[in-house]
C-alpha cells in the first residue's frame, strides 16, 4: 500500500469514532401532543403535519433528534386525562396542548414539564398563566380570541342575516373565555337591536335539544362559541341550522368551507407553525416565562354564498366585498 494512501486511511479510521460519537451524544427529545378532536378530523391532522414540519424545518429531525407522539383526545376530559397518563410514560420533554378542555386537564397534572399551549382562550381568565407578557410557571402559547370579539361575531351575523332579533349563544357554560365571550356579546346585543340568549351545552345531545328548542321562536340565529365540544360537533350544529332555516355565525373557517353561512377566524395552522418556534425555543434553553402569550393579528371573513341562497338572504354587496373568501 501506498504512503499516501495509508495515511489518508488512517485518517478517515481516526474520524470514524469521533462521527459516532457524535451521533450517539445527540439526544432523543421527546414531544407529546394532545389535540382536543377526533383523530379522523382533517383540521386537527393538518395542524399536528404543520408541527412536524415546522420542526423539521428548525433541525428538529424525527428519529434522529427528535420524537413527536400525537394523540387526539377529542373533548373528553377523562379521555385526556387517559392519553397524558400514556404519554407521561414516555418522559417527555415537553407537551403541546390544544384547546381549553385539553389545557386544562394536562395543567392539573403536570406542574414541571413544559407545556405549550395552542388556540385557548383567556389564558389569564382561565388560570393558564397569571401575565400574558412575562409568564409564571411552566406554560406558555398562543391564545385565540380577545374577549370583546362576541360582539363582533353578532355584529357580523345581524349584517349577513338584518332580520335577526334573537341570537342564540351556543357555549360551554363553565369555561372561562366562552363567559367573557358571552359577556361582550351581552353587551353589544341592544344597540344591535337583538335579544341575546345564552344556550349552554356540554355534548352533542344538548347541542340538537336547545338549538331545536331556540328554533321554535321566530327569527332567530346563532353565534357559536370556540370550545372543543362545539367545534367537535360543528357538523351537527351546520346540519342543523341547514334543517331548522337558521343563520349562524361560526368561530372557525373550516366550518364555513363545511356549509356553515359565515365564519369570522383567524389562521389555525399558522398558530402551529408559531408553536414550533416556541417548541424550538424551549428545547434549546428558553423558559416559559421568557416567551410571551401571543395572540392572532389577521382575523378572516368567510361567507358561503350556497347556504345564503338555501337560507333565503340577500347578502349585502358591501360585505361581500369585505370578505376574505366568497364561496359560491
Amino acid at each position: 500500500m501506498r504512503r499516501r494512501e495509508f495515511v489518508r486511511l488512517l485518517g478517515g479510521a481516526a474520524a470514524w469514532p469521533l462521527a459516532a460519537h457524535a451521533q450517539q451524544s445527540e439526544r432523543m427529545r421527546r414531544i407529546g401532543v394532545v389535540m382536543g378532536a377526533a383523530e379522523s378530523d382533517p383540521t386537527a391532522q393538518a395542524q399536528v403535519v404543520t408541527l412536524r414540519k415546522e420542526l423539521q424545518k428548525l433541525g428538529w429531525e424525527e428519529g434522529r433528534n427528535i420524537r413527536i407522539d400525537a394523540r387526539f383526545a377529542l373533548a373528553d376530559a377523562g379521555r385526556v386525562r387517559a392519553t397524558l397518563m400514556e404519554l407521561m410514560s414516555f418522559t417527555p420533554d415537553l407537551l403541546v396542548s390544544n384547546t381549553n378542555l385539553v389545557t386544562s386537564a394536562v395543567q392539573a397534572e403536570v406542574r414541571t414539564i413544559p407545556i405549550v399551549f395552542i388556540s385557548v382562550g383567556d389564558p389569564v381568565g382561565s388560570g393558564y398563566v397569571s401575565n400574558e407578557a412575562r409568564p409564571t410557571g411552566n406554560l406558555t402559547g398562543f391564545a385565540n380570541w380577545e374577549m370583546s370579539m362576541g360582539g363582533k361575531w353578532v355584529e357580523l351575523l345581524k349584517e349577513v342575516a338584518p332580520r335577526v332579533e334573537r341570537v342564540g349563544f351556543i357555549l360551554h357554560p363553565e369555561t372561562a373565555p366562552n363567559i367573557g365571550l358571552l359577556k361582550s356579546a351581552e353587551a353589544a346585543a341592544p344597540a344591535l337591536k337583538v335579544k341575546l340568549v345564552a344556550l349552554g351545552v356540554h355534548n352533542a345531545d344538548e347541542i340538537e335539544r336547545v338549538v331545536t328548542a331556540f328554533a321554535a321562536g321566530s327569527n332567530g340565529g346563532f353565534v357559536i362559541a370556540p370550545h372543543a365540544v362545539t367545534l367537535v360537533n360543528h357538523h351537527l350544529i351546520v346540519a342543523l341550522a341547514a334543517r331548522l332555516r337558521l343563520p349562524a355565525l361560526y368561530p372557525a373557517d373550516y366550518v364555513a368551507k363545511a356549509g356553515g353561512l359565515i365564519s369570522y377566524s383567524f389562521d389555525r395552522l399558522n398558530q402551529f407553525r408559531q408553536g414550533a418556534g416556541y417548541v424550538d425555543r424551549i428545547l434549546r434553553g428558553a423558559k416559559p416565562a421568557d416567551l410571551p402569550v401571543q395572540y392572532p393579528t389577521k382575523y378572516e371573513l368567510i361567507i358561503n354564498l350556497k347556504t345564503a341562497k338555501a337560507l333565503g338572504l340577500d347578502v349585502p354587496l358591501q360585505l361581500q366585498q369585505r370578505a376574505d373568501e366568497v364561496i359560491e
